[in-house]
C-alpha cells in the first residue's frame, strides 16, 4: 500500500500552458476573443500620467469566466481566478500575478464602463465576428425574458401612492437620481405601482415567481440558426415593458447590424394587438406566437362565443335571455361596445 509523502518543493518551475487542456472551453473562446476595440473603446477614461490602473482586459476577461461558468458573485470570482490555472491562463496571470480585488469590478462598472458603453461595444465585437463565421442566419429571431432579482430588501419599501421625499437629488444614490431623472423624461408620468423601493425605485414589485421581491427583467432577442443572443435590453417586469423592450431590441439590430427576421418567435406574453400590428403593418415580419386571448372564460362565467347578434334589431343577446345595452351614443366616438352589467 502507498502512501502519499508530502515534499515541500522551493522552487517549482512550471507552464500554465501545459496544464490547460486542449478541449478546455476557455482555449475555444480565446482563439476567437479580440478585445482590442474593448480598450480602444476605454482609452478617453484612462490617465497618461500617475501609477498604472488595473488592465480593463484583464476584467473582461474574468467576466467572461463568470458568465461561462455561472459565477454570478465577483468576489468568488476572484477567488476562482486565484486558485484555478485554467482561468489565469485565460486572464494572462502567471502564479505570482495578483488577482484584482472584487471591488474594482463595481468601481468600474458605475464609472468608466457605464460612461463609454463599453459591454455593449464589448458585445456587438462578439456578435460581429459570429456573423462573419456564418453563425448568425438572420431569418428567423425567437424573443424572451429572465426575471433577475434586484439587490434592494423588501424592507425599505413604502406603497406607491405614498408621497415620498427623495431629499436632494444631487445628494442621493445613483438609482434615486436615475429613477427621478427617468420620471422627467416620461410623458405622460407612468402609473404609482404598487410598492416601491427606496434603494432602487425603478425595480419592478412583482410576484410572478412565487413570494413578492423587487426585480427587472432581462429581455433576450436569440437567432434561431445557433441560439446567438444578438441583443439585450432590461425592462420593468410587466407584459408591455417586455413587449416594447423587444420593439427595442429589433431596431436596434436592423439598424447596426442591417438584419430583420423574416419572422419572430415568442410567447403568449408578445401576442398582444399592439405587438402583433406593429409586426405585421410595420415591420413586415410573420409573427410565430400565440395570440393573448381572454374571450374564453372557465370560471363559471360567460365567455364571449356564449353570446348572440341579433343582427335584426342590432344587438347581443347573453345566454340567460338578457340584452346587452350599448352605451348612450352621444358619449362614445369609438366604434359601438356593449357591455354586461354584473
Amino acid at each position: 500500500m502507498g502512501r502519499q509523502a508530502t515534499k515541500r518543493e522551493l522552487f517549482v518551475s512550471i507552464s500554465l500552458e501545459d496544464y490547460v487542456p486542449e478541449d478546455h472551453l476557455l482555449r475555444a473562446v480565446d482563439r476567437y476573443l479580440d478585445l482590442s476595440e474593448f480598450r480602444q473603446s476605454l482609452a478617453e477614461s484612462y490617465s497618461h500620467t500617475g501609477r498604472p490602473s488595473i488592465d480593463p482586459e484583464l476584467m473582461a476577461r474574468m467576466l467572461i469566466i463568470g458568465y461561462c461558468y455561472g459565477i454570478r458573485s465577483e468576489r468568488r470570482l476572484c477567488e476562482e481566478v486565484s486558485m484555478n490555472l485554467a482561468y489565469r491562463w485565460f486572464c494572462r496571470l502567471g502564479l505570482k500575478d495578483k488577482v484584482p480585488d472584487h471591488s474594482s469590478f463595481s468601481k468600474n462598472r458605475h464609472g468608466r464602463f457605464r460612461d463609454h458603453d463599453a459591454f455593449r461595444k464589448l458585445f456587438d465585437s462578439v456578435l460581429r465576428r459570429c456573423m462573419a463565421e456564418g453563425l448568425v442566419q438572420g431569418e428567423g429571431f425567437a424573443t424572451d425574458a429572465s426575471m433577475i432579482k434586484a439587490d434592494a430588501q423588501r424592507q425599505r419599501s413604502c406603497p406607491g401612492s405614498v408621497s415620498i421625499d427623495w431629499g436632494d437629488p444631487e445628494q442621493a444614490s445613483r438609482p434615486v437620481r436615475e429613477y427621478l431623472a427617468a420620471l422627467e423624461q416620461a410623458n405622460p408620468v407612468p402609473p404609482a405601482p404598487k410598492r416601491i423601493s427606496l434603494t432602487d425605485p425603478a425595480s419592478t414589485w412583482t410576484a410572478a415567481a412565487g413570494p413578492a421581491i423587487f426585480a427587472y427583467s432581462t429581455n433576450y432577442l436569440i437567432d434561431l440558426k445557433a441560439g446567438l443572443i444578438v441583443d439585450v435590453e432590461a425592462s420593468a417586469v410587466n407584459k408591455m415593458a417586455e413587449v416594447e423592450a423587444t420593439k427595442i431590441m429589433i431596431d436596434r439590430v436592423e439598424q447596426k447590424f442591417a438584419i430583420k427576421p423574416r419572422r419572430l418567435v415568442g410567447d403568449t406574453n408578445y401576442g398582444v394587438a399592439a405587438m402583433l400590428g406593429w409586426l405585421v403593418d410595420e415591420k413586415g415580419i410573420i409573427p410565430h406566437v400565440p395570440v393573448w386571448d381572454k374571450s374564453e372564460h372557465h370560471d363559471g362565467t360567460f365567455s364571449r362565443s356564449d353570446f348572440l347578434f341579433d343582427a335584426e334589431n342590432n344587438r347581443y343577446v347573453c345566454p340567460a335571455g338578457k340584452y346587452l345595452r350599448p352605451p348612450h351614443r352621444g358619449l362614445v366616438k369609438t366604434p359601438l361596445r356593449y357591455r354586461a352589467s354584473v
